[in-house]
């Protein structure tokens, strides 16, 4: 049996102009819930001395201090041959709480594979004093860095000839320089100190041409120029700028070519 439906065809004009609009404004599925943000921590971040406790410790007693280009303190050379570092903007207060032949404790990130702990904090035992890094200085404080070949104010070009007595470090272990046996502390650029690593080892002659600074705490000099003599030096940095003193070193020049005697005319015939 078949059945028919009659729908008015007044109802299907309707629902026919009422469906585009209904399907338009039905409402969106409901997005899944998302997990909340996790709150952002209150204060400031903490310092890294903070934890300055928790990182392994080292005794010693201070030798002599170390120095950058310009005559900053960055860190102190133990008797026992261990190198510390810290960061030059803690000069004074470095100065003012250790002393060449004190005890000291320290703690920071010793190196596996060279003899230096990047510290982070350091304990003169006399004095009772503490120096900790608590990260860079807020911009400001400090001098700008000089410009490559610019030279420490009261610098003065010399020629330094000696023999390495240990190599220095920078707080990452890579070679930046040498102490030699008389003091002097030479500095080199990481990426040149790197390809001269066997030239800044222990008992080798080394030769440098440089801005030589000398302080209370010893004598700096950044090097332009190394090499085993000074006759056979490679160049590390870039030249003085224009107007300052420069010293070169003496090498001996090349001998000019003979200039054949002149010869006498010869005598017109007769």
């Amino acid at each position: 049996m078949n059945l028919k439906i009659l729908v008015p065809s007044a109802a299907i004009g309707a629902w026919i102009a009422m469906g585009p609009v209904a399907l338009a404004q039905a409402p969106a599925p409901p997005t899944p819930p998302s997990a909340a943000p996790a709150p952002a921590p209150s204060g400031p971040a903490p310092a890294a001395g903070a934890y300055s406790n928790q990182l392994p410790e080292t005794q010693g007693t201070v030798q002599r201090f170390t120095l950058t280009p310009i005559g900053e303190l960055d860190g102190v050379i133990l008797t026992d041959g261990t190198e510390v570092h810290l960061p030059p903007h803690l000069t004074t207060q470095l100065a003012t709480a250790v002393r060449v032949g004190d005890t000291v404790t320290v703690r920071g990130y010793r190196s596996p594979s060279v003899p230096l702990v990047a510290a982070v904090s350091i304990t003169d035992t006399n004095t009772g004093q503490t120096v900790v890094d608590n990260g860079p200085p807020p911009p400001g404080p400090r001098p700008p860095p000089l410009p490559p070949g610019m030279p420490a104010p009261g610098a003065q070009q010399e020629l330094v000839q000696g023999k390495v007595q240990r190599s220095l470090y920078g707080p990452a272990g890579d070679v930046n320089g040498a102490l030699l046996e008389d003091g002097t502390i030479v500095r080199i650029g990481p990426r040149e100190a790197y390809q001269l690593t066997s030239l800044l080892s222990p008992g080798q002659t080394l030769a440098v041409q440089g801005w030589l600074l000398t302080t209370v705490y010893g004598k700096v000099i950044d090097a332009q120029a190394v090499g085993p003599s000074s006759n056979q030096l490679t160049q590390v940095a870039p030249p003085p700028p224009l107007g300052y003193p420069y010293a070169p070193v003496a090498v001996a020049p090349a001998p000019a070519p003979a200039v054949p005697a002149a010869t006498a005319p010869a005598a017109p015939p007769r």
